[in-house]
């Protein structure tokens, strides 16, 4: 009887241990899923792409690109991206006639006259002037715009610099050609002084020429006639060497 007693308790008690053991692994595993699924939740929240639509304007004619003055296109990166492209399509004259519609009161007109004139025939001047222009507008870019503006700002500036190093390269060019004018000059002033000198040589040496063939027959005739004019005394008759 005790023993069945014992053996009973004995059984109590581990189920009771077995009973609290499954609990304890229970909590835990569920304490380490909820932290789990927390992070997955907040890893597709962070990313889903937002919900917004952009306008595309590339379907847009050039022609009618330029009458979009409004804050939602402008603020469209794609918007002068197509800007661009139209700008690059109009001739010199046209791109002139269009910029001149534009007075640059704002940071989307100076941007569109800068477009437009780049294609323009545009001297380094004007170039340095709009950008210097869209300098001035640099805290109104909206954020969506401004990368796109200081690439197409970097590549004016290119444009810039290498029209100056054109420059640079011709005023190089034209003080060595007046170099080598100078030295042209030159050296046909010195070949025609050298032509003078050798004329005047082959003067002289033609007047000496002369003297000399004149000199040599009168050095004749004066010793003939020395002969000629000498005493007798000096040449003694065969009377007066024989008595």
């Amino acid at each position: 009887m005790y023993l069945l007693r014992f053996s009973a308790s004995l059984r109590q008690g581990c189920f009771g241990r077995l009973t609290g053991a499954a609990l304890l692994a229970f909590g835990l595993l569920g304490c380490s899923q909820q932290p789990s699924q927390t992070i997955t939740h907040r890893a597709e929240t962070a990313l889903s792409e937002p919900d917004v639509k952009i306008v595309d304007y590339q379907l847009v004619s050039c022609d009618q690109i330029w009458a979009f003055n409004d804050a939602t296109a402008t603020g469209n990166p794609l918007y002068w991206l197509r800007a661009v492209d139209c700008g690059i399509r109009l001739s010199p004259a046209d791109a002139r006639a269009e910029a001149r519609r534009w007075p640059a009161d704002n940071w989307q007109s100076a941007f569109k006259q800068a477009v437009l004139l780049n294609n323009g025939n545009v001297t380094p001047v004007e170039r340095r002037q709009y950008l210097t222009r869209l300098d001035g507008f640099s805290y109104d870019y909206p954020s969506a715009v401004r990368p796109l503006m200081m690439l197409w700002r970097e590549g004016q500036g290119s444009l810039l610099q290498l029209s100056e190093e054109r420059s640079r390269y011709a005023r190089l060019q034209e003080s060595s050609d007046g170099q080598l004018d100078a030295l042209r000059r030159q050296q046909i002033a010195l070949k025609n002084d050298l032509a003078v000198t050798r004329r005047k040589l082959d003067t002289l040496t033609d007047i000496e020429r002369r003297l000399s063939s004149r000199r040599s027959p009168d050095a004749t005739d004066t010793n003939s006639h020395a002969d000629d004019k000498s005493s007798p005394a000096d040449n003694p008759s065969q009377d007066d060497a024989n008595p």
